[in-house]
């Protein structure tokens, strides 16, 4: 139900058009905008100074209860729900800050540091998002959700609707996920079905079975799924001691993290508790870059449109995405924060992957993007080799390791049947039986 006085209100969803800006309660189940079909976010008004915020949500890291071990839960004073609200919670968030040496010199930084937020529950970034997405559901008196996925968001709704009680069922494009998130969306209970199509003809069949009363969708069109990952910015402020960084860098698909990071440091910067935003910037694969098309043109038309791609190609398969639907709200962040947005080749995607797993870090290969991407910008001189610098890595190594298999085998094909000959190989030796035979290849072993 639209809502016509806006100062009366606490939270609501609100159309992002600058033309409409119309105001929908929180229980409305809405994808987008009945009255011109944009896009919705959420805005709540927050009762509490900058320091009191710090404080509560400082303390809460020594208590046991439930919401206040989420990662996303901890920050609640920043979401749409009451504080008894029922959530749905698999202690998601919380995870590591690393420091990269080794993908700071391939880069050409003094520093760089890897977010990973592959390290959630289901080994990707969508468990941010889909532990508010699945309480909302729940309020709401959903019986089934549903997702179109390229394989994380799958494994992640399957496993937040199990938890819930809640029927599920994922869209998927037949033959182009991983295997390992396959395994995990059919271990989990989920109903699967491989569609003849991409992902974006699954995002099509997902946005008309949205109109079923009792189905529920949570792709990242959903508003109450990036209140969920825009904790990822309080969380790694908290962890910088609230030094905000220079440059904050992620690969993009469907752009949902994008937009859901920027509008965390948005409105911590409208709190008060940081004095600036960082540059966002976002990396596409070259076969998969219609945002990156669109940036380049939208700087010479500022009214620029989005052009799909009818049939993108990338071996990252997280990111192969033609038609990403929040490219609007992405496009904003890029520019409020004076950020870029690049695309790489497969052959940068797969060395930086090799480069990230030699700090001891594993991560699937959407999410390397984002380190190749900083290569790229520092080449270019857009980042500085002295800035602060944090790259988002999205999912797990184990999301796909028949990748890095591949890789260092020389067995990894690009699209169009490209061998991929990868210059940080690193291959099984064959020794014999013997000792001295064994001590004399570790006399030349080589980090």
């Amino acid at each position: 139900m639209e809502i016509s006085d806006a100062e009366t209100i606490q939270a609501a969803q609100r159309c992002i058009e600058p033309d409409c800006a119309r105001l929908y309660g929180l229980r409305d189940k809405l994808l987008v905008c009945p009255h011109c079909g944009g896009l919705l976010e959420i805005v709540k008004r927050v009762n509490h100074a900058a320091q009191e915020l710090k404080e509560m949500w400082r303390a809460r890291r020594a208590s046991n209860a439930p919401r206040d071990r989420s990662g996303v839960w901890r920050f609640r004073e920043l979401l749409p729900f009451d504080e008894d609200a029922p959530i749905i919670t698999l202690t998601e968030g919380n995870t590591p800050l690393y420091d990269a040496p080794r993908a700071a010199r391939f880069c050409g930084l003094e520093r760089l540091e890897l977010k990973h937020q592959g390290c959630n529950p289901t080994g990707s970034f969508k468990d941010t998002g889909m532990t508010v997405a699945i309480t909302q559901a729940v309020r709401l008196g959903a019986r089934t959700a549903i997702c179109a996925s390229t394989g994380n968001t799958a494994a992640s709704l399957a496993a937040y609707a199990a938890r819930a009680g809640l029927g599920c069922a994922i869209l998927v494009p037949r033959g182009q996920i991983s295997l390992a998130k396959l395994a995990q969306t059919l271990d989990y209970g989920a109903l699967v079905f491989e569609v003849e199509g991409n992902f974006d003809d699954c995002m099509r069949l997902i946005q008309e079975l949205a109109a079923e009363e009792t189905v529920y969708v949570v792709n990242s069109i959903n508003p109450f799924r990036l209140e969920g990952q825009k904790t990822v910015a309080i969380e790694l402020l908290e962890q910088l001691d609230w030094q905000v960084p220079d440059h904050v860098v992620l690969p993009g698909g469907n752009l949902g993290n994008s937009s859901a990071l920027g509008k965390g440091f948005f409105e911590l910067l409208a709190l008060g508790l940081i004095a600036r935003v960082p540059r966002i910037s976002v990396v596409q694969a070259e076969g998969a870059a219609p945002f990156a098309r669109l940036f380049a043109r939208s700087q010479t038309d500022e009214r620029v449109e989005l052009v799909p791609i009818a049939a993108p190609q990338t071996l990252a398969t997280a990111i192969k995405i033609g038609a990403p639907v929040s490219w609007k709200k992405a496009l904003e962040v890029v520019r409020r924060t004076g950020g870029q947005v690049i695309s790489v080749s497969e052959r940068e995607i797969a060395e930086a992957k090799a480069i990230i797993g030699r700090d001891g870090i594993g991560c699937e290969p959407a999410s390397a993007a984002a380190v190749a991407g900083i290569k790229r910008l520092v080449e270019t001189g857009f980042i500085a080799r002295a800035s602060s610098v944090i790259a988002v890595l999205t999912g797990h190594f184990l999301k796909d390791s028949d990748y890095a298999i591949n890789y260092h085998r020389g067995t990894l094909r690009a699209p169009g049947d490209k061998e991929l000959e990868g210059a940080h190989r690193n291959l099984p030796i064959p020794v014999p039986a013997n000792k001295a035979e064994i001590l004399a290849r570790l006399d030349h072993q080589t980090n």
